[in-house]
């Protein structure tokens, strides 16, 4: 007889000091991820999208297992989840997985830096309540982003948490994979590894996390020459640094043959990121300071300057409208320059309401109230309309259907503005293309993202730059207001201690 396995997702990376709270609304809609989906419309939802959920999958179909499908949804990173929608989704999941016993096993695609109004350890809750569901003989494996910030409970609550390891996230569906490979070696054994979990104790900017750059390079290719048959799986999790809770921050969790081959594991991953800390740095700019630097680069190079707007970047919660570099832009007269997304649906709907050719004078972007951050002010001339419908097909959405509302391609002087009704994080060529801009006939491109649009745009890039124009997710996370860290915890690396 087959196994039974049960499986399901809810995901949502949270930034608790962003303007704006994920409710039901943002799941359905799913900003830039598949969309609400239940039952049997998981398999569709999933199918061929870079989500741990496919992966699971493929390789579920791969080995016969028999797969029931509960609850799959995602939200763009935001402020906190709210009571509503987290009570909503996570009880309408633990009810279809209660629904489906007996089961040989659970599946969960989760992200790990979940904050909801009430419980700051959104997965810990999760898992807890999964947990209690199915009893504690039913093996219970978890995939996580890499910016997971692991709890106790998560550890205690779940079997295993495989982690990504690729920041462009190109390995979510290669994750799932794994941890649904995993799952096999535990169903119908009773068996269970041994684990053993560690938190690093200072804070990683997301900035710096790239893993195609050091200190993560190295990090990770000597984590994966750990795994073998008694260390079966190994995970760091660099952390989401804008979640104000105990547990936010870089972790280490191992699971081994016996207790001493986890720790010995784990510890030396721990030795190694802490060796690490002085090297999770780099170059930040000042808006005209990188403009200025991207247009002296883009007068002999051959393919566009890229440059991060990270501080607003809509992956780590922003809500993808702070003008500082799209003024900047404007202000050193900038040409062939092209910058994305700017979320504004009003001035989305007064460009589709005056056609293409027209012009249109807004008071564009600037919505969420960021400090230091004010719409920018001007006539606007309509180059092309969309309806915000297309496939992103690029390494990190991985064939995403998209829908952004309607858009708008906008041009003022040299710089072009792409206009989208919702958000999601700039991250694939296609979302300047469905408004008419070609990404590589920009000299420069500004995209609202900190490191996944790397996957996309680094093979098209002459090279990268790094802005910190006003936003909700500062490079440096040790000048936010925090409140709730653990005592001790560096709030940067080599930076000030909280408490």
């Amino acid at each position: 007889m087959s196994p039974r396995i049960a499986f399901g997702g809810f995901l949502h990376e949270t930034n608790t000091f962003a303007p704006s709270k994920a409710g039901l609304d943002a799941f359905v809609q799913g900003g830039g991820w598949p969309s609400l989906a239940r039952g049997e419309a998981v398999f569709e939802a999933v199918r061929n999208v870079n989500v741990g959920a496919s992966g699971f999958v493929e390789t579920a179909r791969g080995l016969g297992w028999e797969m029931v499908p509960t609850l799959w949804c995602a939200a763009s990173p935001s402020a906190h989840v709210t009571a509503e929608a987290f009570e909503a989704l996570l009880g309408e999941l633990v009810e279809a997985i209660t629904a489906a016993l007996p089961l040989d096993g659970v599946y969960l695609d989760l992200h790990g830096a979940m904050v909801a109004e009430g419980f700051p350890d959104g997965e810990g809750e999760t898992l807890r309540r999964v947990r209690a569901a199915i009893g504690p003989g039913v093996p219970l494996v978890a995939s996580l982003d890499l910016h997971g910030n692991v709890t106790q409970l998560m550890v205690d609550s779940a079997d295993a948490l495989v982690a990504y390891r690729t920041y462009p996230h190109v390995d979510m569906a290669l994750t799932g994979s794994r941890a649904t490979t995993y799952l096999a070696r535990l169903i119908g054994t009773g068996k269970r590894d041994a684990k053993a979990f560690r938190q690093i104790p200072y804070l990683i900017p997301i900035a710096w996390q790239a893993t195609a750059m050091e200190p993560c390079k190295t990090i990770y290719g000597e984590l994966a020459a750990l795994e073998g048959e008694s260390v079966p799986t190994l995970s760091f999790l660099p952390g989401f640094p804008a979640a104000d809770f105990a547990d936010c921050g870089p972790a280490v969790v191992a699971y081994g043959a016996t207790q001493g081959d986890a720790d010995r594991a784990a510890d030396a991953v721990t030795a190694r990121v802490l060796a690490s800390e002085a090297a999770f740095n780099g170059k930040v700019f000042q808006p005209d300071a990188g403009v200025l630097e991207a247009m002296a680069l883009a007068e002999g190079a051959t393919k566009p300057i890229v440059i991060s707007d990270t501080q607003d970047n809509p992956g780590a919660g922003g809500d993808s409208d702070t003008m500082g570099m799209a003024r900047a832009l404007v202000r050193n007269g900038a040409e062939r320059a092209a910058i994305g997304l700017i979320v504004d649906p009003q001035v989305a709907r007064q460009a589709h309401e005056a056609g293409v050719g027209a012009t249109i004078t807004a008071s564009l972007g600037a919505k969420s109230g960021i400090p230091g951050d004010v719409p920018l002010e001007g006539t606007f001339t309509v180059e092309q309309l969309s309806d915000g419908r297309f496939i992103a097909p690029g390494p990190f959405f991985g064939g995403s259907r998209m829908n952004l509302g309607a858009c708008a391609a906008l041009r003022i002087g040299g710089v072009r503005i792409v206009v989208a009704s919702r958000k999601a994080q700039m991250a694939d060529q296609e979302m300047y293309r469905q408004v008419g801009i070609e990404p590589t006939e920009q000299a420069i491109l500004v995209n609202k993202s900190s490191v996944h649009f790397r996957a996309d745009f680094e093979p098209i890039a002459h090279s990268i730059l790094v802005c910190a124009a006003p936003g909700p997710m500062p490079v440096d996370p040790s000048v936010l207001p925090w409140k709730h860290l653990r005592p001790g915890l560096r709030t940067a690396p080599l930076g000030p201690v909280f408490g």
